[in-house]
């Protein structure tokens, strides 16, 4: 069993620390955290810097001590401060995988990804070691890199390296902090889908730091985006992207369109939503916790607002508009709009 229980968990610093490890303001680092990470998931905290995703994780790992609530991996309780435990991370049966690779520069790519077995598994014969390295290596794609130095290594073979030596030992849980923001945009890319196929082989639970939403939505089984030592939204990818529960999770994810405004009918099949200072209504997704008359906000990605000339199409939500300017972004142009005296892009 790999599954994660996170209960009431609480993280505090210094205050006159100010970074991702840190309190701010006399606030926790993680404040009352609630989390349940289901075996053989991949599972991803997802935030910006200073919301207590890397905190969350060092806890899991042994790597910071809890000032309360409780940590349970594969039903055995690794850390409840009012009940003085405290199990060490080697103890743990996790590996983890860092953002700096953090290989020994003295080993061969094959001693580094020995060294968690030579720890963990000491009663088990040359042979075998030796078969379970090649086996990570070949899992990894560096089967035959084996004597080389880490730093004869490109960026993403490294950290390769890194993923080997994590899985080696064939840990209950997988950590990952943030291991792919020090590589390349196309690196990234090939990099996240060698991880989830990993996972996928061995089996194991994931958990997964990230700051970027691609990552998320790319690795994901499911996505917590979080905020000020606590939980925004928890959900699927499909359910974070898409239905946003608030202004700060929309803004994260890519929503760059904000209109405050009134409703003016909703019921179980549509809402009519007028944006302060427009002559005619939008239709947005139902909601049911929004009435006739209460303020509200609609919140949309530029990609969902389509420019065309006066001739062309009469649809749902087609508004008279002018174009300020545009901008060529590669594959496509970006403009920007006024309506009714509200500046949009799309």
């Amino acid at each position: 069993m790999s599954g994660v229980t996170i209960s009431r968990l609480r993280k505090y610093f210094a205050p006159r620390d100010i970074d991702e490890q840190k309190s701010i303001k006399g606030k926790g680092a993680i404040n009352g955290l609630d989390l349940e990470i289901r075996e053989g998931e991949f599972f991803v905290l997802l935030g910006p810097s200073g919301c207590g995703k890397t905190t969350t994780l060092r806890c899991v790992a042994g790597l910071e001590t809890p000032d309360a609530g409780s940590i349970t991996i594969g039903g055995q309780v690794v850390a409840a401060p009012a009940e003085r435990i405290a199990v060490p991370p080697n103890k743990r049966s996790i590996g983890m995988v860092f953002q700096s690779y953090a290989l020994w520069p003295h080993m061969s790519v094959f001693d580094n990804v020995a060294y968690p077995l030579k720890q963990r598994q000491k009663s088990l014969g040359r042979a075998d070691a030796e078969r379970e390295v090649r086996a990570a290596l070949e899992l990894v794609g560096l089967e035959n890199l084996g004597q080389r130095s880490p730093s004869d290594l490109s960026g993403g073979q490294q950290q390769r390296v890194a993923l080997a030596r994590a899985v080696v030992a064939k840990p209950d849980l997988l950590l990952f902090d943030e291991p792919l923001s020090n590589l390349d945009a196309q690196l990234r890319v090939r990099l996240r889908s060698d991880l989830r196929r990993v996972h996928d082989s061995v089996g194991h639970t994931s958990i997964f730091v990230t700051h970027d939403q691609s990552e998320a939505l790319a690795l994901a089984d499911r996505v917590a985006v979080m905020k000020e030592g606590g939980i925004a939204q928890l959900g699927t990818p499909e359910e974070i992207f898409q239905s946003p529960n608030s202004a700060f999770v929309a803004e994260f994810v890519g929503f760059d369109n904000f209109l405050r405004g009134r409703v003016r009918l909703s019921n179980a099949d549509e809402l009519l939503f007028e944006p302060d200072g427009w002559d005619e209504p939008l239709v947005a997704r139902a909601n049911p916790q929004l009435r006739a008359g209460d303020r509200a906000q609609v919140a949309f990605r530029s990609a969902g607002l389509r420019i065309a000339t006066n001739s062309v199409i009469e649809a749902t939500n087609t508004l008279r508009a002018r174009l300020l300017q545009t901008q060529y972004l590669g594959e496509y142009f970006q403009g920007d709009v006024e309506i009714a005296g509200s500046q949009l892009v799309g």
